[in-house]
């Protein structure tokens, strides 16, 4: 058994990778800029650490011998006014592979970096979108430290749907509200297109397949169903008991907003995820909408 960090670990990824990790008899701490407010995480090790701006001491790393990152920026991180492009780049394609770089010069030997899928299912993206080019850039830099006494590799990732106990996430929330008719003044619609999507038990598993065994340097595309956006909503619906035939629209939607859908409106990403070495679940999406839609209620 391993100790793992997981950097980003209070977040829905980290810290249901932590819980996982720990059922398999691992010693993990967390790392994230705050302590951990969730009964479910208080037993775990906390550092208390931004990536982007303090790297951590010889005695921080001391011990560790993997590490899971879990914390890169999106939308959800951007502070408005500042410039996208500068954002992205300093926290993403500058501070990301500098701390694994720093992982690799404090001795660890196993990383595995949370990417996005978008680089990989929409490349176009990369030149278009100052988010998407700056996940591709990370990517690649972090896989390019890879090396005898390091192996790292990254899983690239659709859309995460999850439950930690206690994490209350704002757009889920918003999307079971939506499926139970709490949404006032918002149209019963889906959005044309649509995506695949993992669950975060499918994401934990393959986290943890890939610090037994992922093959250094690669990226791995993972993922699990692909769904239009019209079956992806009719089943949170359904879960809430209020099931409706949604009418398609081409138009924006007020739950997936053209800025969070870097593939463009109405596109459909289809894809089958790449396994390789890696050992996962699938099928599980069904499953977690019923358990989101539950533990929200």
């Amino acid at each position: 058994m391993a100790r793992i960090l997981i950097v980003g670990g209070t977040g829905l990824t980290g810290a249901h990778a932590a819980l996982h990790l720990r059922e398999l008899g691992h010693e993990v701490t967390l790392m994230s800029r705050s302590a951990p407010t969730l009964e479910c995480l208080q037993e775990f090790e906390h550092i208390a650490a931004d990536y982007v701006q303090e790297p951590l001491s010889a005695a921080q790393w001391s011990g560790f011998e993997q590490m899971v990152f879990a914390a890169g920026a999106d939308i959800r991180q951007f502070p408005r006014g500042q410039d996208e492009a500068a954002f992205y780049t300093r926290v993403n394609v500058e501070a990301i592979p500098a701390f694994f770089a720093s992982a690799r010069s404090a001795g660890l030997a196993r990383a595995v970096y949370i990417g996005s899928f978008y680089p990989q299912v929409a490349p176009e993206a990369i030149a278009r979108s100052v988010y998407v080019r700056s996940r591709h850039l990370a990517d690649e830099g972090v896989r390019q430290l890879d090396c005898d006494s390091f192996s790292v590799c990254s899983l690239n990732a659709p859309f995460i749907l999850g439950h930690v106990p206690g994490l209350r996430l704002p757009h889920v929330a918003a999307m079971v509200d939506y499926a139970r008719g709490k949404l006032e003044g918002v149209p019963l619609l889906a959005p044309a297109g649509g995506t695949n999507h993992i669950s975060s038990e499918s994401m934990s598993a393959a986290i943890a397949s890939a610090l037994e065994q992922g093959r250094g340097g690669h990226d791995y595309l993972v993922g699990d169903e692909n769904l239009s956006w019209k079956t992806y909503l009719e089943r949170f619906f359904r879960a809430a008991g209020n099931p409706v035939d949604l009418p398609v629209s081409e138009q924006e939607h007020p739950l997936f907003p053209d800025v969070m859908m870097y593939a463009g409106r109405n596109a459909r990403v289809s894809y089958e995820p790449e396994l390789g070495e890696l050992s996962y679940p699938l099928g599980r999406i069904q499953h977690t909408i019923e358990q989101v839609v539950s533990a929200y209620g």
